[in-house]
C-alpha cells in the first residue's frame, strides 16, 4: 500500500515538504490501524516511529496521571510524532484516538537508515519539520500569553549534562540534572511527585546538610563547598526549590532517583550561590560533593524516617484535637440515657456520654501506639553507605553525621546498633504502618457508629443529629447524608490497604537492601497525611456540631426489652423474663408493665432509670 496522493498533498500544504520527498521517504512505511479508545503512544515513552494520519482523528494528550488534558486534535493529513526525525528523547505528550485511526508509519530504524543513505533528502525533511514545530511553539506561546493563567518563566536556553549513559540537554531554568531527567521519563506513573511531600523534601535537605557538616569536619569538603551545600539546604527547608523535586514517588532503584534529584538540585543551587552557573559541576558535583560519604541506601531511608517523624507531629496533633472534641461531647452528653446495643440488638442502658467517652479513649490509645512506633524511627543508618559496611566514608563519619543530623533536625536520632541490619530491615516501617492501620480501624469504627446513631431521621435510630453539610440527593428533596463520616471511612479503608502494601514491600527486602522503599515511603507518608486531614475534617465538620436527641434516646430505653435486665436484682430473673415476653407479645413498654403489675413502685423505677444509677454499680433502692 502507498499513501494516497490526496493525503500527501494535505501534508505538503501544512508542512511545506514536497509530495515527491514525502513519497520517497515514506515508501518503506507500513499501515497501522488503531482501534477506538487506543493509545498510539504514551507520554514519556521512547519515540519509535513518525507517521501520517490517513484516517480518523488523534488527540495529543498531556498528563498520564488521572488529570489528562487534550492539547490539540490532529486530523487526516497531519504528520504525527515527527519529532522522531530530530531527537531520540521520549514523547512529551501522549496520543489517543477516540474513534479509531489509521496511521502510515515509518520506524526509527528506517529513519536512521535514510539519514545515512539519503542525507540530502533526510535533512530537507528535517528542516521543514523544524519549521513546523517552531510554528506550533509560537502558537502555544501566544496562547499562554493570552490566557495569563500562570506566571511565565523566562527561558535562558539549555545546558548539556552528562552521566554514564550519555549526554542530555537540560532546560537552564531547571535545578535538577540529567539523572532526574531520565527518572522523570522512566517513571511517569502516578503524577504524585516527591515535591508533593514537603516533609520528605525537608528530610532530604536535613540529611544533605548534616553530611556536608560532617564531611567538612573530617576534611572531605572545603569551606566554600560546605557553605554552598548548607545554604542551599537551608533554602529548601525554608520552602524554596520544592518544585524542582520532580521524580515520581513510584520509582525503581530503591530511591536512587530521589536521592540524585536532591543531589542535583542542591548542587546547582549551590553553584549559583558560589557565583557559578548551573551544570559547572567541576566546582560542586552532585555525587562527589553533595553525596560525599553517602549512598542512596543510607541517605534515602534516613530522609524517609525524618519525614515520618515530621508527619507524625501533625498527625498526633490532629488526633489529639479529635480526642478532645470527643471528650467534650462525653461531658456534654453525660446525662443522656440511651440504649446500649450488642450485635445490633438491644442490650442494657448506658449514657451517650459513656459512648463518646469510649471513642475518646480509643483515639488516646491509638495516639500512644503511634508515638511508641515513632520512637523506633530515631534509629538511623547514616554512615552505612551501600550495604552497611561504611565503604567510601572516612573513619568516625557514621557517629559524627548522626550527631550533626540531631543538631540539624532537632530529633534525637541515634546510630543504629548494626548498620548492615538497619540497611536491609524495613521492620520499623511495618510497625508504623500497622499502628496507622490500628488507628484507622478505630476511627472508622467510630464513623460507623455515628452513621448508625444518626440514621433516619424518621425511620432510623435518630439518636443524634450530625451537622448538615450538604444536600444528600439529586432526586430526593430534603435528604441529608452523613458525608463526613463516609469520607473518613474511605480514608481509613485506604490506610488499611496501604498497610498490606507496606508489609509486602518490606518482605520483598532481599539480601542487603529493600528495593521497595519508594512505595513504603509513599504509602506511609500519604497515609499519614490523609489520616491527619480526615481527623481535622471529622473534628471540625462533624464531632463539634453533634447534637443529642434526648427524648428519643430515653424513649428507646423505656420501650426496650433490655430495660428489664436492670430489674433482675429487684424482682428476680424469672419475673423479669416473664415481663420481657409479655412486652414482646403485647407491644407494651417494660416500664408500663412493671408499674401495671405493681412489681416495683414508680419511685423505685424512676430511681433505677436515673443515668447515674443505670450506668454504674449501685445500691438497689427500697420500696
Amino acid at each position: 500500500m502507498r499513501v494516497e496522493k490526496s493525503i500527501l498533498k494535505q501534508v505538503t500544504n501544512t508542512t511545506g515538504i514536497s509530495e515527491e520527498d514525502l513519497a520517497i521517504f515514506f515508501q518503506d512505511g507500513e499501515k497501522r490501524e488503531y482501534a477506538p479508545n487506543e493509545w498510539l503512544f504514551q507520554e514519556s515513552t521512547p519515540r519509535q516511529w513518525a507517521g501520517i494520519i490517513l484516517r480518523g482523528e488523534v488527540c495529543l494528550v498531556r498528563g498520564v496521571h488521572g488529570a489528562s488534558r487534550c492539547l490539540a486534535t490532529m486530523l487526516e493529513g497531519s504528520l504525527i510524532s515527527e519529532g522522531a526525525f530530530i531527537e531520540d528523547e521520549a514523547h512529551s505528550n501522549g496520543a489517543f484516538t477516540k474513534d479509531g485511526a489509521i496511521i502510515w508509519q515509518i520506524s526509527r530504524e528506517k529513519i536512521a537508515a535514510y539519514r545515512e543513505t539519503r542525507p540530502e533528502l533526510f535533512y530537507r525533511l528535517v528542516s521543514r519539520i523544524a519549521v513546523g514545530i517552531n510554528r506550533r511553539m509560537r502558537v502555544l506561546s501566544t496562547q499562554l500569553y493570552q490566557n495569563r493563567q500562570k506566571e511565565i518563566q523566562v527561558m535562558s536556553g539549555f545546558r548539556l549534562e552528562q552521566d554514564s549513559l550519555g549526554h542530555r540537554e537540560i532546560s537552564d531554568i531547571a535545578y535538577y540534572g540529567v539523572q532526574t531527567q531520565r527518572a522523570m521519563e522512566n517513571f511517569a506513573i502516578s503524577g504524585i511527585l516527591v515535591r508533593d511531600f514537603e516533609h520528605l523534601v525537608n528530610g532530604l535537605a536535613m540529611v544533605k546538610k548534616a553530611a556536608a557538616l560532617a564531611n567538612h569536619e573530617l576534611g572531605m569538603l572545603d569551606v566554600s563547598k560546605t557553605k554552598a551545600i548548607c545554604d542551599a539546604c537551608d533554602e529548601i527547608r525554608a520552602g524554596k526549590l520544592h518544585e524542582q523535586f520532580t521524580v515520581d514517588m513510584f520509582q525503581g532503584g530503591a530511591g536512587t532517583s530521589t536521592n540524585m534529584n536532591a543531589n542535583e538540585v542542591i548542587a546547582n543551587r549551590g553553584l549559583e550561590l558560589m557565583g557559578r552557573r548551573k551544570g559547572e559541576y567541576q566546582y560542586l558535583h552532585p555525587n562527589d560533593h553533595v553525596n560525599c560519604s553517602q549512598s542512596t541506601n543510607d541517605a534515602y531511608p534516613t530522609a524517609i524516617k525524618l519525614a515520618v517523624l515530621l508527619s507524625n507531629r501533625s498527625l498526633v496533633r490532629a488526633m489529639e484535637a479529635l480526642r478532645l472534641s470527643l471528650d467534650q461531647k462525653a461531658t456534654e452528653f453525660s446525662d443522656v440515657l440511651k440504649m446500649g446495643r450488642t450485635e445490633n440488638q438491644d442490650a442494657v442502658p448506658m449514657t451517650l456520654g459513656q459512648e463518646f467517652g469510649a471513642y475518646a479513649m480509643m483515639i488516646e490509645s491509638a495516639i500512644r501506639a503511634i508515638e511508641r512506633a515513632a520512637y523506633e524511627f530515631l534509629d538511623i543508618n547514616m554512615g552505612a553507605t551501600a550495604i552497611g559496611t561504611g565503604i567510601n566514608s572516612p573513619p568516625g563519619y557514621a557517629n559524627l553525621v548522626t550527631r550533626k543530623l540531631a543538631e540539624v533536625s532537632g530529633f534525637e536520632v541515634r546510630r543504629a546498633k548494626n548498620l548492615v541490619e538497619a540497611t536491609q530491615n524495613a521492620g520499623t516501617f511495618v510497625q508504623m504502618s500497622a499502628t496507622l492501620k490500628r488507628a484507622a480501624v478505630q476511627i472508622s469504627k467510630i464513623c460507623n457508629d455515628l452513621r448508625w446513631m444518626s440514621s433516619g431521621p424518621r425511620c432510623g435510630l435518630n439518636e443524634i443529629n450530625l451537622p448538615a453539610m450538604q444536600p444528600g440527593s439529586s432526586i430526593m428533596p430534603g435528604k441529608v447524608n452523613p458525608v463526613i463520616p463516609e469520607l473518613v471511612n474511605q480514608v481509613c479503608y485506604q490506610v488499611m490497604g496501604y498497610d498490606a502494601v507496606v508489609s509486602m514491600a518490606a518482605e520483598a527486602s532481599e539480601l542487603e537492601l529493600c528495593m521497595a522503599e519508594p512505595i513504603i515511603a509513599y504509602d506511609l507518608l500519604h497515609g499519614m497525611m490523609i489520616l491527619k486531614n480526615a481527623c481535622v475534617t471529622l473534628t471540625a465538620r462533624c464531632i463539634s456540631g453533634i447534637e443529642a436527641n434526648r427524648d428519643i434516646c430515653r424513649g428507646y430505653v423505656e420501650k426496650s426489652i433490655g430495660l428489664v435486665t436492670a430489674m433482675v436484682p429487684i424482682i428476680g430473673y424469672e419475673r423479669s423474663a416473664a415481663i420481657a415476653k409479655e412486652a414482646l407479645r403485647t407491644g407494651v413498654g417494660v416500664y408500663d408493665l412493671l408499674l401495671e403489675r405493681q412489681l416495683v413502685s414508680e419511685k423505685q423505677l424512676d430511681s433505677v432509670l436515673r443515668p447515674e444509677n443505670m450506668t454504674d454499680p449501685r445500691e438497689i433502692p427500697s420500696s
